[in-house]
């Protein structure tokens, strides 16, 4: 019988650890901690979905107001995170990319080229699958990512209506 798990809000990292790693990563890189980072950092561990720098920019500047974020220190700080692995993006072209952090188990996703929603997924049989074939070609598999692209449900009804 086929498993696939769609359900990945909990994290594999309290949020005070993650703080303590980010603080730890900002001096290693000679860069100052600042509440603007941090609350880039908070926002991206407190949602469930992946966001565009602009969007993160976007929930930063209503939430935080008086905190004046600028669209700049976003994109320093994810490409940051990016580069040290504590965020994973996922490419969507010329429309840029879509950012999550990774404090979630490893899932893979489902991504509609209509409307660009985003469905997670872990499916037992092709991470097994992975291993299998990885062994067969004597491949040393250190990490992997899945993306499958199509039409979802919905707009698929809406295509046919």
């Amino acid at each position: 019988m086929i498993h696939v798990t769609t359900n990945f809000n909990n994290k594999t990292m309290e949020y005070e650890e993650l703080l303590n790693d980010f603080k730890k990563l900002l001096k290693k890189n000679n860069l100052k901690f600042t509440i603007q980072r941090e609350v880039i950092l908070e926002t991206l561990y407190n949602s469930d979905e992946h966001l565009t720098p602009e969007d993160l920019h976007h929930l930063l500047q209503n939430k935080y107001p008086e905190l004046k974020t600028g669209i700049a220190t976003v994109y320093r700080t994810l490409s940051l995170l990016e580069d040290s692995q504590v965020v994973t993006s996922l490419s969507f072209g010329a429309q840029g990319k879509k950012y999550e952090l990774g404090v979630k188990i490893h899932h893979d996703h489902l991504i509609c080229t209509e409307c660009g929603k985003i469905t997670e997924f872990l499916d037992d049989e092709i991470e097994k699958r992975q291993h299998v074939i990885t062994k067969k070609l004597g491949f040393k598999m250190t990490d992997h990512s899945m993306q499958i692209y199509g039409i979802c449900k919905e707009c698929q009804e809406k295509e046919n209506n």
